[in-house]
């Protein structure tokens, strides 16, 4: 079983026994506002973790769609991906109940998996797209050192209105003078 431990995190593979967990989180109003309805169906979510958990044994791996559990509960509270792509490119992305917002448990999750596709997989550059009203998360990918790559106007259609999209990015040489600068000012 996949697992990388942080301070404060356990990023493991998903399992059945999350499902539950993962299916409650996606059913907050406030998780829902920046997807599609068809999206945020219970039915889709258990769709996802069986997924999810299938692409585990692919060979090679292409996908590490990841619970996050906290180490002082044992509990699921979200989750976090890496999705390869060709050319040594991936794209990520995560997702944490309302419940632990706040505390930078996004940012601990998601640098470790950044530090673990740049140093284990070799990959050149990360990506993420977001909706542009989605200020966390934009915020969460700068402070990740990503920088904004593009605006797409009116670019997904859901909810009965048109939403602009942000691309965000870092390259592996970019994350390492990031990652020194964090380490120096820590």
């Amino acid at each position: 079983m996949f697992k990388l431990e942080t301070n404060r995190l356990t990023i493991r593979d998903m399992t059945l026994a999350d499902e539950s967990a993962f299916v409650s989180m996606s059913q907050d109003p406030k998780y829902q506002r920046f997807y599609d309805e068809s999206d945020c169906k219970p039915d889709k979510y258990r769709e996802l973790t069986r997924l999810f958990i299938e692409q585990i044994s692919e060979t090679p791996r292409q996908a590490y769609q990841l619970a996050v559990e906290g180490k002082d509960t044992g509990k699921f509270i979200g989750t976090v991906c890496l999705r390869l792509e060709v050319n040594n490119q991936a794209s990520m992305g995560g997702a944490f109940s309302r419940e632990v917002q706040g505390r930078g448990l996004s940012f601990e999750a998601s640098e470790a998996l950044l530090k673990f596709g740049f140093s284990e997989l070799g990959v050149h550059r990360v990506y993420a797209e977001t909706i542009s009203k989605n200020l966390a998360a934009i915020k969460l990918c700068k402070s990740l050192g990503m920088r904004q790559e593009a605006h797409f106007r009116e670019h997904r259609f859901f909810k009965s209105k048109w939403w602009d999209t942000i691309v965000l990015a870092i390259l592996r040489s970019e994350w390492a003078k990031h990652n020194k600068t964090l380490k120096t000012d820590s």
